[in-house]
């Protein structure tokens, strides 16, 4: 709702994977992050610090109606990377963290709490997403819930046989060579324990006994793999080809797979399915003017914005509203019909303590040498 190999078969070293294996050493990368400033963005300086494909005007269209174009940008590939450079003195103005990295955010200073009264849409976004742990901080308010979605298992109806969804699947020896997994070290810790059935509410903070057990379940599943995928696209391409049959994923890449008639489905394994949300941020000291900082908020709050997100991306939005307008076909194929539902049946990403970040860091690269 964030690494040293990106991919089995490559072998190379995503940005994602050194910006977490340099902060588990107590160190930083003080590169400043990709520009975007569209042709003609509006001159209220705002700088909105995001994932890519999260900055463009589809997503805000009451922000380009009223300004004329689309805000600043700079993109990060995961919120460690982030942190890590706003510590580092990088200056915006809203930023797109996930609730489990809110706590961290919150300690480093790099937040403040902001004015939902200046929201207009505050009122219309789900109550389960507006209380998430780290939302609501001290009684203040230091997020605003956006995109949600789940993770778990996408797989090819047509090419795996399976009688119960488990994440033992992305274990198994039938399909050595044709499984792909997230190259997020926390991910990888948190899925195996669920394989061996460990408790959910035990793998946000597993013990060095557990560890154990765990380390040898990763190590198994990284000789079975394809790669490990930092790319969605990557991963969408390789699932349409077959090359690869089941994997981690996001709801985005089983929309993807639709689209292209390719029999897949989207698993509820038995052990739980993950769900996260990622929101807005105001940060500490926000570059230029502030009311158009709201804006731009209030603006990704509105039911269009949501329209287009669950439409486009597969991803649930955080507006009510947005699920009354968007296609019942596209909500029905996402498994979305029921929202509640899920916030309350779904495994919620948790924000790891310093400590087991870097023990799940420290896990998941001793298996890479391996």
């Amino acid at each position: 709702m964030s690494d040293f190999v990106k991919r089995l078969r490559g072998g190379e070293i995503s940005r994602r994977q050194l910006t977490k294996g340099l902060a588990a050493a107590g160190l930083g990368m003080v590169t400043l992050p990709l520009w975007r400033r569209p042709a003609a963005a509006s001159e209220n300086n705002i700088i909105y610090y995001t994932w890519e494909g999260y900055e463009i005007p589809e997503l805000h269209p009451a922000y380009v109606a009223k300004h004329g174009a689309s805000p600043q940008n700079a993109i990060f590939a995961g919120e460690e990377e982030a942190l890590q450079k706003l510590r580092a003195g990088f200056e915006a103005t809203v930023g797109h963290p996930c609730t489990y990295s809110l706590f961290r955010w919150r300690e480093a200073g790099v937040i403040q709490p902001l004015d939902p009264t200046r929201l207009k849409n505050y009122g219309d976004l789900y109550e389960g997403l507006r209380t998430l742990p780290g939302a609501i901080q001290d009684g203040q308010t230091y997020f605003v819930p956006f995109d949600w979605g789940n993770s778990s298992i996408i797989y090819r109806t047509d090419m795996v046989d399976i009688t119960e969804e488990s994440w033992t699947l992305l274990y198994d020896e039938r399909y050595a060579g044709k499984l792909a997994m997230s190259s997020d070290p926390e991910t990888n810790c948190e899925v195996a324990a669920l394989a061996l059935g460990i408790p959910a509410s035990e793998i946000w903070t597993l013990s060095d006994e557990q560890l154990v057990p765990v380390k040898e379940m990763m190590l198994k599943q990284k000789r079975l793999l394809r790669f490990y995928w930092d790319s969605q696209t990557a991963l969408d391409q390789a699932m349409a080809a077959g090359e690869v049959v089941a994997a981690y994923s996001w709801n985005s890449s089983l929309l993807t797979l639709q689209k292209q008639g390719i029999p897949a489905v989207f698993a509820n394994p038995k052990e739980g399915i993950f769900t996260w949300c990622c929101g807005l941020a105001m940060f500490t000291n926000p570059v230029g003017d502030l009311d158009a900082a709201y804006e731009l908020i209030d603006a990704m709050m509105e039911p269009e914005a949501g329209k287009y997100l669950i439409e486009t991306y597969g991803y649930g939005h955080s507006n009510k509203k947005s699920f009354e307008i968007a296609d019942p076909v596209a909500i029905e194929g996402l498994g979305m019909q029921d929202p509640d539902e899920l916030f309350t049946s779904g495994i919620f990403f948790q924000p790891l303590e310093e400590e087991y970040g870097t023990k799940y860091a420290e896990a998941f690269n001793d298996i890479q040498v391996q």
